[in-house]
């Protein structure tokens, strides 16, 4: 597997696409930077990029990579080989690729400016755990999508609409459902809403760990009691964590079933 994940990450890191995205981040640190003068303010902003950009760009990638080196996958099973190590290779090359040009995109231009004499540290390393996680998360999710699906034209119309459930779709009907039954106590089904959706959950993180939870009203309130204390930390990361293994035990599951 570590042959497979060595090959894919340095096939992934000669491609242009991920000089391509290593140096958007980079240049939008720079600009952000430059701009705002401040690091709390870059990271509140760089926030709302990365919780919408990162998971669309792992379940492209990653959809992308699948289809593309499918030849090259059908070979690799015409040797003995564990199927799950050749497309656990293949994942974790990918996902690692686009963690790194994420970390380092955003990372250069902030150590420069001195992040680490700054108190906005913490803040700036949760946000790219967080966009790690979601990397990891979507990356996989790709994956499972192309795995299921033969035809390329579904697969990334299946990899777009899950992005646009869980970016857009998910939040209008969790907050149509919040309406709707507010004469209820909601505090637990809002808890659970909210882990359900990696993408809410990174969120809610890095608006609590900003401190900026009151922007969200009572239901900040109730975020801030569970999500702003160690359990709740804890909790989410956990949650984080079941998000990517669940997806990569179904790669397994699915490449040891699935005729090639």
């Amino acid at each position: 597997m570590l042959k497979i994940l060595k090959y894919s990450f340095f096939d992934l890191m000669r491609s242009r696409w991920s000089y391509v995205y290593f140096a958007f981040y980079l240049l939008l640190g720079i600009v952000l930077l430059f701009l705002n003068n401040d690091l709390s303010k870059a990271v509140i902003t760089l926030m709302n990029v990365i919780i919408v950009l990162v998971p669309l760009i792992g379940t492209i990638f990653g959809v992308m990579y699948y289809y593309n080196s499918k030849e090259f996958t059908e070979l690799l099973l015409a040797q003995p080989l564990k199927r799950s190590s050749i497309f656990l290779g293949q994942y974790l090359g990918v996902a690692l690729s686009l963690s790194m040009s994420l970390i380092l995109g955003l990372g250069l231009p902030f150590v420069f400016y001195g992040l680490f004499e700054s108190s906005a540290i913490w803040d700036f390393s949760l946000l790219l755990i967080t966009g790690t996680f979601l990397t990891l998360i979507f990356t996989a999710l790709a994956f499972n999508i192309a795995l299921s699906n033969e035809n390329k034209i579904k697969g990334f119309g299946y990899a777009i609409l899950l992005w646009l459930f869980l970016a857009v779709i998910y939040d209008g009907l969790f907050l149509m459902t919040l309406i709707m039954f507010e004469d209820y106590p909601l505090d637990k089904v809002s808890l659970i809403g909210t882990m359900l959706n990696p993408i809410d959950l990174s969120r809610t993180l890095i608006l609590l760990k900003l401190d900026i939870s009151a922007l969200l009203g009572y239901t900040g309130a109730v975020f801030k009691q569970f999500f702003g204390t160690s359990f709740g930390l804890i909790i989410s990361f956990i949650m984080l964590t079941v998000w990517v293994v669940l997806p990569v035990l179904r790669i397994i599951f699915k490449s040891k079933k699935k005729d090639f």
